[in-house]
């Protein structure tokens, strides 16, 4: 791969380089599509499937087929009044309304990590080494996730080397690029240190007991208290929260959506 191609390929997301690849094959493959399309024939594929996609995957299939367009050096068939009517009308049809998961509670969060508190206490008494740090780790998890509003792969990159922190008073995450950043200039974070439930002592009781200088903050810990080099995997931080709120609160088990801070009978929430 040369310069320019290393370039413009950091210019977009994998995930999104990867829904583009199979909204395009879905188009070609699945429906029978020709590339390059006509506007008469989007709105047909629109038609074919209205009823059977959210409008939001309708919308993305259009972007994916829209930059396939513009790099070919074709015009893009996805702008034409026709197809903007079509959306209109697959709107007005086929309405639909954003599922939101149920906000976590503070009385959870304050369940959760007392008995992480309790674990990991009775880890060290025991030597569990593994154990303690396992719990350790969870609960810094578990409160930056919450107070911070973190999506789960922004937990898995956030880096020692770009975090500050000062017991009592406050901490700072920056992470390079966020899914809003769309310049990708960098983002900072600020919680502010908690006389209870506090993320800034949780991440420093991590990272101490840890011993974590450089790298991913979150890594995966083996029975033996061994760390992996490598951040968490985003796509485990789900099984692993839920895991924690069975086993503390299993009847009022969060749903598993995106990691996301709230309000909820005026007390912090937040969605796992």
């Amino acid at each position: 791969m040369n310069k320019v191609d290393r370039y413009l390929q950091a210019g977009t997301r994998e995930n999104t380089r990867r829904s583009y690849r199979a909204a395009i094959e879905h188009f070609e493959v699945t429906w029978g599509g020709f590339l390059p399309a006509t506007g008469d024939g989007i709105v047909r594929y629109l038609a074919e499937y209205a009823d059977k996609h959210t409008i939001n995957t309708l919308k993305q299939r259009l972007a994916a087929l829209a930059q396939w367009h513009v790099t070919q050096g074709f015009p893009d068939p996805t702008k034409t009044p026709t197809v903007r009517q079509m959306i209109k009308g697959i709107r007005t049809l086929h309405p639909t309304q954003e599922k939101q998961a149920a906000p976590l509670l503070l009385l959870h969060l304050e369940q959760a990590v007392s008995w992480l508190e309790r674990e990991a206490a009775l880890a060290a008494e025991r030597g569990e080494l593994g154990r303690m740090i396992r719990h350790r780790r969870d609960i810094a998890l578990v409160l930056i996730g919450f107070w911070r509003g973190f999506r789960g792969d922004e937990l898995a990159r956030l880096q020692v080397e770009h975090t500050q922190a000062e017991s009592g008073k406050g901490i700072t995450f920056y992470l390079p690029h966020t899914k809003g950043d769309r310049q990708h200039l960098g983002t900072s974070f600020h919680p502010p240190a908690l006389r209870k439930l506090c993320p800034v002592q949780a991440y420093i009781n991590w990272v101490t007991v840890a011993g974590i200088a450089r790298g991913p903050v979150f890594r995966k810990v083996d029975r033996w208290g061994n760390l992996s080099k490598d951040g968490i995997n985003s796509g485990s931080l789900i099984p692993l929260l839920r895991r924690i709120f069975v086993t503390v609160r299993p009847s009022h088990l969060p749903s598993p959506a995106k990691p996301r801070h709230g309000v909820h009978l005026n007390l912090s929430g937040h969605q796992f």
